[in-house]
């Protein structure tokens, strides 16, 4: 498996616009903490970035043999909101700049039924370049329940369309991410997004749901316990025979700690489970 962290790290939880770290300093983060790769966002590098900037990026990554695993390219895809799905009918950009950093993931924003042909048309110029278009499972999207996610992708259905397994998102719609739930969706899943929370009916964080209505609960780092279950997340991982990308999809840490010190501490946890 091949261990990334996201620019995510370098934002805060409600601030996904603002980084808090420079490219480079964030750069050296992940060297320092012994990570493979960069999951590129827009808050440091999008397709709004100039061609100086991203070739700034590359360079930076280069000198210090970092490869970037997955591009998220604008801000509506990460907030998730109704302009999300607006990359797929512009989705020529978005290659251009995958290719540009070497990243051969693109995630991308499906919300209603429109969006279903609009997918297919953009993976099918994703293919021309080798380039795979991936959804995240996630809250408030046609990608909220396994039921869902599965039928999404059969009707898509496209050998580079896939999927991003993520946990914390799959509780949040109460559904289960054990093994089951892995194997079921192991022929897609192109990336796993890690992040780590606590249910909590009077957490400091509450989301909506379509399925199952608000949520409550209170971000906590990856190897607190009391959270996620990582250790069946990679157990699943491991029966499906996924070798492939791990992304530490944290947010900077809440009471000021060291991001440093929580990306590095992170790895060490997810080395031993992987």
């Amino acid at each position: 498996m091949k261990l990334s962290v996201s620019c995510r790290i370098a934002e805060g939880f409600l601030s996904k616009e603002e980084a808090i770290m420079s490219f480079p300093e964030l750069c050296d983060l992940a060297v320092d903490a012994g990570y493979n790769s960069i999951c590129m966002r827009a808050s440091q590098i999008g397709v709004q970035s100039t061609d100086e900037a991203i070739a700034g990026a590359r360079e930076c990554l280069d000198a210090r043999s970092l490869g970037v695993t997955m591009i998220s390219g604008d801000f509506n895809i990460v907030y998730n909101n109704e302009r999300g799905p607006n990359c797929l009918n512009t989705i020529t950009p978005y290659l251009n700049l995958a290719e540009q950093l070497g990243a051969p993931l693109i995630r991308v924003c499906i919300k209603t039924e429109d969006d279903i042909a609009a997918a297919q048309r953009a993976s099918d110029e994703a293919a021309e370049r080798g380039l795979t278009l991936v959804h995240q499972c996630h809250v408030q999207s046609l990608f909220e329940t396994v039921d869902d996610i599965e039928r999404r992708l059969r009707q898509i259905n496209r050998p580079n369309f896939g999927l991003i397994f993520e946990a914390a998102n799959l509780e949040e719609c109460r559904q289960s991410y054990d093994a089951a739930t892995i194997a079921r969706l192991a022929p897609w899943i192109r990336n796993v997004y890690l992040q780590n929370q606590r249910l909590n009916p009077n957490g400091a964080i509450t989301l909506d749901t379509w399925k199952h209505g608000p949520i409550s609960f209170d971000i906590i780092g990856i190897p607190e316990s009391g959270g996620i279950n990582f250790k069946a997340v990679f157990d699943g991982l491991k029966q499906a025979g996924y070798d492939g990308i791990i992304t530490v999809h944290q947010s900077a840490p809440e009471d000021g700690a060291s991001p440093l010190v929580a990306a590095r501490e992170t790895a060490e946890f997810l080395r031993e489970l992987m």
